[in-house]
């Protein structure tokens, strides 16, 4: 290829590949990862999707689609360190790697080509080299623009790579059907089927005023680019966690929970976890969002920033329940509840100074002490005697 050269690199079934690496004979069988009976479905594998089961679909839906799947419960940090340990391989590539998620990366193979060679072969061995090293496979697409870089590794799925060189981007897009296009979602392809555009091709050949008219200026605009192969956003170099770092954790409980008591002992549970994964990652936060999802799949979300950021279960718990008290939700039936700490800061960055003649002191060293007995006995040898009730 010549020219500008972008690829998008994708991990398959990220959360589930990860979970085969360490149980390889669960390999070729129907697996996803989420809640056994009441969560969601976060990764499936390939076998599990051919039987009808997606990402974000209920748990008991899933296990309807698919009862012989096998459920595996979600391992965060797992995750966060096999999605670091792929993107320092990456790094050895490339100094412009655009992280989109924990899963999957922009990089900007343009200026390698002096250092490294064809930018083919560069992908090819890059692919060889995560399998390798981490165990994981990826799809890669290799074009001109970011657009068409991903355009081209969800068609290289799974375990795959297409390459798009300029020459050949309307040949790849414009058969496409515009459902597949990314960035449209189920309401615009609405639109654009009420339109009589049912593929990339034919919303290329429309005039923007129409699409302006039906979806707004700037939507309209940016999709007759995108269905052109036209898009010439500039890569950054940066991470996921710089743009949407947290730490937090979540819950869906057995039945719908209708006691505020309830949601508040939970909110210490997840408090607990949060402030735990915090301190192991040596981070502090400075906002403690809240998130509640109702029996109708409804759901919203609290925020509060605090004067000094924290690792601490109590602030952290303390501030959930204020938020969650000035909802006024007596009443409503409360299907999951999560805690988020956002604003992270290294916690070696951040002065303690004050916190020597405080109250937060004695909770400190508290904390401290549990965390060093649950890591010498287990993840639940010293708890609190609220949190060994059931719901």
């Amino acid at each position: 290829m010549s020219g500008r050269v972008i690829a998008h690199l994708d991990l398959d079934a990220f959360y589930v590949s990860v979970e085969l690496r360490r149980r390889p004979e669960l390999r070729g069988r129907p697996v996803f990862v989420g809640g056994q009976h009441r969560g969601v479905v976060l990764s499936a594998s390939y076998e599990a999707r051919a039987r009808g089961v997606r990402s974000a679909m209920p748990s008991v839906t899933a296990r309807r689609l698919c009862p012989e799947a096998i459920v595996v419960q979600p391992d965060m940090e797992a995750y966060v360190e096999a999605s670091r340990a792929v993107f320092a391989i990456m790094d050895t590539v490339t100094d412009v790697v655009e992280g989109a998620s924990v899963d999957e990366a922009y990089l900007d193979l343009t200026a390698t080509r002096s250092r490294l060679g064809r930018p083919e072969q560069v992908v090819a061995d890059l692919r060889a080299r995560i399998l390798s090293e981490q165990g994981l496979p990826c799809s890669v697409g290799l074009a001109p623009n970011p657009f068409v870089a991903k355009m081209a590794s969800v068609a290289a799925k799974p375990d795959g790579m297409l390459v798009v060189p300029q020459g050949r981007v309307t040949d790849f897009l414009w058969p496409l059907p515009v459902e597949q296009m990314w960035g449209v979602g189920e309401s615009t392809a609405a639109t654009l089927n009420w339109l009589g555009l049912r593929t990339i091709g034919d919303l290329a050949r429309t005039a923007p005023a129409t699409l302006q008219r039906a979806l707004g200026p700037r939507q309209g605009e940016k999709l007759v680019d995108l269905a052109n192969g036209r898009d010439p956003r500039r890569l950054t170099d940066r991470r996921p966690e710089e743009h949407e770092r947290s730490i937090g954790a979540q819950e869906t409980f057995p039945a719908d929970v209708y006691d505020p008591e309830v949601v508040h002992r939970e909110l210490l549970r997840l408090a607990e976890r949060t402030s735990a994964r915090l301190r192991r990652a040596r981070l502090v936060g400075r906002t403690v969002t809240l998130s509640l999802r109702f029996a109708n799949f409804s759901a919203l979300t609290r925020s509060m920033t605090l004067t000094e950021p924290t690792d601490l279960t109590d602030e952290i718990h303390r501030r959930a329940v204020s938020l969650y008290d000035r909802l006024g939700l007596q009443r409503a039936r409360v299907r999951q509840v999560g805690i988020r700490m956002e604003g992270l800061r290294d916690s070696a960055t951040v002065s303690t100074q004050a916190d020597l003649f405080t109250p937060d002191q004695g909770w400190r060293e508290a904390t401290a002490a549990i965390d060093r007995a649950n890591l010498r006995f287990g993840p639940h040898a010293v708890q609190r005697a609220s949190l060994t009730r059931t719901w």
